[in-house]
C-alpha cells in the first residue's frame, strides 16, 4: 500500500468524509457555549471546542472500528471500512485514536482545571461507548451522554462551574441521541440481530417508530423548558424550536415503513434539527425583543 493509499484509509477510518457525526457532536456543545455565556461566548473557547469536537469524534470512530473489527465485516454498510476490509491493522487504529485524543487533550489544557477534569470523564465515556453494544440494550442512551458531554465542559470553560441547567441540557441530548441513533440502527437491524449486537432498534421492536417520535418530543419539551427559563426572547420558541419540531415531525413519514434508505435519510436530517435549535438560541440572545 502506498503512503497516499494508507492516508486515505486513515481518513476513512476517522470518517472525515462523513461529517454528520461531527455535526451531531458539535451542535449540543454550541448550544451550551451560547447558553452559558448569554450569547457572548469567548471566541477562543469556541474554536478550542470546535477543533476538539473534530478530533474527539475522529478518535471515537477509530476506537469504535477497533471495538467492532470482528463485527463490521458481517454488516453490509460497514464491511468496506478500512479495518474490517483489512486495509489497516488493529494497532494502527489504536495509534490513530491515541494521537487524536492527545491532540484534543492538548487543546483542553488551555482551559480551566474543572474543564480539564471533565475532559477525563469525557474520554472514558467515549472510549467505552463502543463496548456497551455487547451488553446494554440501549447503547444509544450512553451515546447521548458521550455526544453531549461537551455541554458540562462548555459551561465549565465559560463560567467555571456546571449549573443544573447544563445537566438538564445533557439529559435533553440523551433523548435526541436515542431518537437519531435509533433511526441509524434501523438501517442495520437485521445484520445486528444476526451478529448479536444490541441496539435500541432491536430493543424497541415493533414500537421503534413510536419510540423515536416520543424521544424527539421529550427532547424538544426539555429544550422548551430551558428556553422558558433562560432564553430572553421569542426567537428560540417561534423560530428555532418550531422549525426543529417541524423537521422532527417529518421523520415519521421517513421511518414509518422502516425502509433502510429512508431511515438513514431521517438520521442525517437531524443535523438540521441541531442547527435550527442553535439558530433560534443565538437569535434569541442577539435580538432579545419579541417579534
Amino acid at each position: 500500500m502506498t503512503l497516499l493509499e494508507r492516508l486515505n484509509a486513515y481518513e476513512k477510518l476517522i470518517r472525515l468524509d462523513k461529517p454528520i457525526g461531527i455535526l451531531l457532536l458539535l451542535w449540543p456543545t454550541l448550544w451550551a457555549l451560547w447558553l452559558s455565556s448569554r450569547g457572548h461566548p469567548s471566541w477562543r473557547i469556541v474554536w478550542i471546542f470546535i477543533l476538539g469536537t473534530v478530533l474527539m469524534r475522529s478518535a471515537g470512530c477509530a476506537i469504535n472500528d477497533y471495538a467492532d473489527r470482528n463485527f463490521d465485516g458481517h454488516v453490509a454498510r460497514t464491511r468496506e471500512r478500512p479495518l474490517a476490509a483489512g486495509l489497516i491493522k488493529p494497532w494502527e487504529a489504536l495509534m490513530v485514536a491515541a494521537v487524536l485524543a492527545l491532540a484534543a487533550f492538548a487543546l483542553v489544557l488551555q482551559l480551566n482545571k474543572q474543564t480539564i477534569m471533565l475532559s477525563v470523564a469525557a474520554l472514558f465515556i467515549a472510549a467505552t461507548y463502543p463496548f456497551t453494544k455487547r451488553f446494554f440494550v440501549l447503547p444509544q442512551a450512553y451515546l447521548g451522554i458521550a455526544f453531549g458531554f461537551g455541554i458540562p465542559m462548555a459551561f465549565a470553560a465559560q463560567t467555571g462551574h456546571v449549573p443544573a441547567v447544563a445537566w438538564l441540557l445533557l439529559f435533553a441530548n440523551v433523548f435526541w441521541a436515542i431518537a437519531y441513533d435509533t433511526e441509524y440502527a434501523m438501517v442495520d437491524r437485521e445484520d445486528d440481530r444476526k451478529i448479536g449486537i444490541k441496539t435500541s432498534a432491536i430493543a424497541f421492536g415493533r414500537h421503534d417508530v413510536s419510540a423515536v417520535m416520543i424521544c424527539h418530543a421529550m427532547f424538544l419539551l426539555i429544550l422548551a423548558w430551558i428556553g422558558w427559563r433562560f432564553a430572553p426572547g421569542d426567537y428560540f420558541f417561534f423560530g428555532g424550536l418550531l422549525l426543529a419540531a417541524g423537521l422532527a415531525a417529518t421523520h415519521y413519514q421517513m421511518i414509518r415503513d422502516r425502509d433502510p434508505e429512508s431511515c438513514f435519510r431521517a438520521f442525517q436530517n437531524n443535523n438540521w434539527i441541531g442547527a435550527a435549535v442553535f439558530a433560534g438560541l443565538a437569535a434569541s440572545f442577539r435580538f432579545p425583543k419579541p417579534f
